[in-house]
């Protein structure tokens, strides 16, 4: 268990609004689509409305210092299924990367390997008072285009299972194109800060507001005791039961 999850939710019943394609710049095709995962009748780019308002807030903050440029939305809502399906899609990816089988390994080795997965993606919990932050709708990930739509360099790629992926690698280094990834990271993070996000600590790139991990470190920061307003969203668990005879089970 980890810390924010003990953070009590009290769902404020915001509801889950597509991001405009038209506002943001958005990652499309989508990996995880590509590969199979089971969004069902939603797409990866879906957030509650709350953050989808201060999403809007830190794009304006940031055309202020960089007209033309954009926020580039990677990943908004997935449904537990989606995070088992990348757990396990990640899990596999590590196993192949050290020469193993899945089917092979010992339960410590599978417990090993699992650990560092577990340092990048939520695990896929279906105890609703444990949700993954991007099954509530309040989590993001993202980074940032330039005026013409190119990507902005940030150091390492989102989902990289990594050091780089620490927001703060690059701070201390003294090569100089390290230190440009380092002041992007920092960009980010200050424009999304002002709008009310706090920041996963080991990824750069995502932020959230309104979730468990959001209170917990905004609690951290100001020694409150706010609680989170975003659980699991409910029609998730509709279509849980619909989808429990097939292929798509979440969980």
């Amino acid at each position: 268990m980890k810390p924010y999850q003990a953070i009590a939710i009290v769902e404020c019943g915001e509801p889950l609004l597509p991001i405009p394609g038209t506002h943001f710049a958005l990652v499309s095709p989508h990996p995880y689509e590509n590969l199979g995962a089971p969004y069902g009748n939603k797409s990866p780019f879906y957030l509650r409305e709350g953050v989808l308002d201060r999403l809007k807030d830190a794009q304006v903050l940031l055309q202020k210092e960089h007209p033309g440029w954009q926020m580039q939305v990677f990943d908004g809502y997935r449904p537990i299924a989606v995070q088992q399906f990348m757990v396990d899609h990640t899990l596999q990816e590590v196993v192949q990367a050290k020469g193993l089988q899945v089917e092979q390994l010992t339960e410590s080795q599978r417990e090993t390997l699992l650990q560092l997965v577990y340092e990048f993606w939520a695990a896929p919990s279906l105890n609703p008072a444990t949700p993954p932050p991007h099954s509530t709708g309040g989590a993001v990930d993202i980074t940032l285009v330039g005026e013409t739509g190119q990507a902005i360099d940030m150091g390492s790629p989102i989902d990289e299972l990594s050091p780089r992926s620490y927001p703060d690698h690059f701070a201390a280094s003294q090569e100089p194109h390290e230190s440009l990834y380092h002041e992007h990271r920092q960009l980010l993070r200050s424009v999304m800060l002002a709008a009310g996000f706090q920041q996963h600590p080991n990824e750069w790139w995502h932020f959230c507001f309104g979730d468990q991990m959001w209170a917990w470190l905004t609690n951290e920061a100001e020694e409150g005791k706010i609680m989170a307003r975003y659980g699991r969203m409910k029609a998730e668990g509709r279509r849980q039961g619909a989808e429990g005879k097939g292929q798509k089970d979440e969980g």
